[in-house]
């Protein structure tokens, strides 16, 4: 009698977890992606400024070790797919709000990496003028929003852009990012509440790079996916490769233009790693060995450069001559910035206030 009572229980639990629930996220293989397939020149200019990303934070730590920028300096080695293929994959005149490991999205935007350095070293030949450091610019002409240091506070900001997207009835997209430490913040839930409440054309990338600062993400939530998170807010969730910037590029295209049309917003988790500490001044000895080995296999530009090779996309020649740019340009930047000038003290009371 027994046995058949708790037969019939588990059919009906069964049939009630079968039944049609939306799933709480998607992964990037059960889309169909395949209208948004980076043709074969985006792919090579999708390598080339992940490879300028790199020499950019490297450029930036060089400097920052000789003491010539001031303050902290935060890299993005190892995770640069996320930031140049979700950048890459927004229309002209939509927004996005980078946060400190995003110095891609800046460049893929179109800010001359000559310029971006020189606010690292407070010369006036930034967006800043020289009166901010790091990556705290915006320059609303090239669609960036400036930075906020406090964690989650760019989703509530960015939310708004969105709002106001929608009420002047602009085919415009706000998209910005968060650590996976900061999807634990109040900012976070207030501001992906308030847009899934209104149905902005939201896109929230969340970059997963399994620390916040010295903490592993297992030590601050439970989840093995943090995409399940938009199931809470009522929104589609996606989980992504964040190594693989032509999976990044398809993955943000989809949810970027699935917003446009009205459907937003999209949460997306991208996979990925921070392959240095926090800022350049910690040396990550809280990481295991171990771990570093087996994300250094996954290294987005490595295998950016093996696909466009084994797919004769890119012949050597062309990956030389590539690399080479990226070399020069980064040359030219750094001499551009170190021979520019400071900002005027009689300037330092101008652009304070919005007029």
């Amino acid at each position: 009698m027994n046995k058949k009572k708790n037969t019939k229980k588990s059919k009906v639990a069964a049939s009630v977890t079968n039944s049609g629930e939306k799933k709480p996220f998607f992964t990037a293989s059960e889309l169909d992606l395949k209208k948004f397939e980076p043709t074969d020149a985006q792919k090579k200019e999708l390598y080339y400024f992940i490879m300028l990303n790199r020499a950019f934070d490297d450029r930036v730590a060089k400097l920052y070790r000789q003491g010539k920028i001031i303050g902290a300096a935060y890299g993005s080695r190892g995770q640069e797919a996320t930031s140049v293929g979700s950048a890459y994959a927004l229309g002209k005149n939509d927004i996005v709000g980078p946060i400190i490991r995003n110095a891609g999205a800046i460049i893929v935007r179109g800010l001359p990496v000559k310029n971006f350095l020189s606010n690292f070293i407070g010369r006036s030949t930034t967006p800043t003028g020289g009166r901010d450091g790091n990556s705290h610019l915006g320059d609303l002409n090239i669609g960036v929003f400036a930075p906020i240091s406090h964690l989650g506070s760019l989703i509530i900001n960015l939310t708004g852009c969105a709002l106001a997207f929608k009420l002047k009835k602009e085919p415009r997209v706000a998209l910005t990012y968060i650590g996976d430490g900061g999807t634990s913040t109040a900012e976070f839930h207030e501001g992906m509440n308030m847009a899934a409440v209104w149905k902005v054309p939201f896109v929230c990338i969340i970059e997963n790079n399994n620390w916040a600062y010295s903490t592993p993400t297992m030590n601050q939530s439970n989840l093995k996916d943090l995409a399940v998170k938009g199931k809470a807010y009522g929104m589609e969730a996606v989980v992504m490769d964040g190594n693989d910037v032509f999976e990044v590029y398809r993955v943000s295209k989809y949810a970027i233009e699935k917003c446009r049309a009205g459907n937003g917003p999209i949460l997306i988790e991208s996979k990925t790693m921070r392959m240095k500490g926090h800022a350049e001044h910690d040396d990550a000895f809280y990481v295991p060995k171990e771990m570093f080995a087996e994300w250094q296999k996954k290294d987005p530009i490595i295998r950016a450069e093996k696909y466009l090779l084994d797919h004769k996309i890119m012949t050597p020649a062309e990956n030389e001559e590539l690399k080479n740019r990226v070399a020069k340009d980064m040359e030219e930047a750094e001499e551009f910035a170190l021979n520019a000038p400071f900002p005027l003290g009689e300037e330092a009371a101008e652009g304070v206030y919005a007029e």
